[in-house]
């Protein structure tokens, strides 16, 4: 829901990031793109309206590097992995933030 939350605000003209932690990250990874929400379509999709968006895209890098991923799980995104610092950062900057 929240790839498809962030979506639909880019698409509205918003102004999005979004940042993958903990076994979040694993959204990103290829062989979860076919994970389809009953009613909320399928993540692949999702992700791929974010990247053709581009919405920035962020991941944990510890949470990434936890479960055996390197910067090529953001790569296709143009993303970062970032620290916690950055997740403050972006949370401080923003008029809204959403969890999910």
């Amino acid at each position: 829901l929240g790839s498809l939350v962030a979506l639909t605000a880019a698409k509205a003209g918003h102004q999005v990031s979004v940042f993958f932690a903990g076994d979040g990250v694993h959204c990103l990874a290829p062989a979860h793109a076919d994970v389809t929400g009953a009613g909320t379509g399928r993540l692949g999709d999702h992700l791929e309206g974010l990247r053709a968006a581009t919405v920035a895209i962020y991941a944990s890098g510890m949470s990434s590097k936890a479960r055996g991923y390197d910067e090529t799980l953001v790569a296709p995104f143009g993303g970062n992995l970032s620290m916690p610092d950055r997740l403050v950062e972006l949370s401080i900057e923003t008029d809204s933030t959403l969890c999910y």
